[in-house]
């Protein structure tokens, strides 16, 4: 099975949406290489209604934009996506597209699809989509409209300036291990390895070209075009080496002081922390903070590294798959940052994932979900010694929370990483 034949479950919460009346903007946002386009390409081949897709970021020679019918054809070809480089990619632009779209919504009985990939460089795009949007409402014109994002602070800040109370949210974050299981027969241990990048899953018998493809095809692209090129970085050097370390230092507590002893000319624990918020915003590394009461306690914290697909800590470690196996203290942190990842992953945006240390106790992971709490211990071979005096504190001083092992003597790491994070609070 490969990516275009597997669907996403999210697919069915689309094409309900496109189904219905469109009384909302359809935003689908995500890191790169989580199957956004997929996911918006295959549903639009189960609607009957027709549709209009636009690439903001492919080249194309043609200098107008021409409005051809693809209905009940495979959008996937590229000849049936209308991309341009040659037209300036402003907001006379997306204006134009968007009324040509409007005019053929009037002459379908079933109204019309109108998508726009990686909406976000389009400059003031937000501003632009509100007034269209409002003026179709007012008049009742049946056009959906889906926009596609692949850099979730712009999208969240776009949205947030411009369009409140006007769109919906499809997020897609990495994939899962059942996800990589079904789609690409992928078993645990190298999903912990190779992580849940699907376009990468055919290259794992060449560990040197999938090593080389995840840092030139997600990492690069992510840093550059979605952090670097929209979000204003002082010291974009300082961004790519942090996050170089923090993928060496996946699952370990490291403070800001050591970062900037490791990081030349890194400013100070203010910019560092900065950074770590980028980071975490593009889907690449996440400084989890220390649980505590107050979030000024929290923030003042060392943060615990923690990437959120093991396949970039696997890409920037040096080990291969073999040798990541054979060192029990480095494959024991994979699998602590895999759980991590999975936690964070799959209880975004309801859960907050923290950390907890207290005189010389400590507990992996402090889920958070209102003002319920669930403390999880993972028991990975040698890392895992002595931990659950750890979460025996924990319970002492938190008597509410819900408390979790993975691994040896509590719930197997195959049902762990098939079961999203909500449903530890039950």
């Amino acid at each position: 099975m490969n990516m275009k034949e597997y669907s996403r479950e999210q697919i069915s919460t689309l094409c309900t949406r496109l189904n219905e009346d469109p009384t909302h903007l359809i935003i689908v946002t995500g890191p790169r290489q989580t199957g956004k386009t997929t996911l918006v390409t295959q549903a639009l081949t189960r609607l009957d209604k027709p549709y209009r897709y636009f690439a903001v970021d492919e080249p194309e020679a043609e200098a107008t934009p021409p409005f051809f019918s693809i209905e009940n054809e495979n959008i996937t070809t590229s000849s049936n996506m209308y991309t341009s480089r040659s037209v300036a990619r402003d907001k006379r632009w997306l204006v134009r597209c968007w009324e040509q779209a409007r005019i053929e919504s009037l002459g379908s009985k079933q109204g019309l699809v109108l998508v726009f990939d990686e909406i976000q460089f389009i400059p003031n795009w937000s501003t632009t989509v509100k007034g269209l949007w409002d003026a179709d409402r007012h008049s009742g014109v049946q056009l959906h409209v889906v926009l596609l994002g692949s850099a979730p602070l712009l999208m969240r800040k776009g949205t947030h300036e411009s369009l409140l109370g006007r769109f919906e949210t499809i997020y897609l974050s990495h994939w899962s291990f059942d996800e990589m299981s079904v789609a690409f027969d992928i078993d645990l241990d190298r999903y912990l390895y190779f992580g849940g990048i699907p376009g990468s899953a055919s290259l794992i018998g060449d560990q040197s070209r999938w090593r080389e493809y995840v840092r030139s095809a997600v990492v690069e692209p992510n840093l550059e075009r979605d952090v670097l090129a929209i979000q204003r970085v002082d010291k974009p050097i300082i961004l790519k080496r942090l996050f170089e370390l923090g993928a060496v230092y996946s699952g370990q507590i490291l403070s800001y002081n050591k970062m900037l002893g490791q990081l030349q000319d890194a400013g100070n624990t203010t910019t560092l922390a900065h950074y770590l918020d980028l980071l975490g915003s593009a889907g690449l590394m996440i400084g989890i903070q220390k649980y505590a009461q107050g979030t000024i306690h929290r923030r003042a914290s060392s943060p615990k590294l923690n990437v959120l697909n093991t396949a970039f800590m696997s890409a920037y470690s040096g080990y291969s798959f073999e040798e990541a196996k054979s060192d029990r203290s480095y494959w024991g942190r994979l699998v602590e940052s895999a759980v991590g990842a999975h936690l964070i992953n799959s209880g975004f945006p309801e859960i907050r994932v923290h950390y907890w240390r207290h005189r010389g106790f400590e507990v992996d992971f402090v889920l958070e979900r209102g003002k319920k709490i669930v403390a999880v211990e993972v028991k990975s071979g040698a890392s895992s010694l002595g931990k659950l005096s750890g979460l025996s504190e924990f319970s002492s001083q938190f008597q509410s929370a819900n408390t979790l092992i993975v691994g040896k003597n509590g719930v197997g790491l195959s049902e762990f990483f098939t079961t999203p994070a909500s449903e530890w609070f039950k």
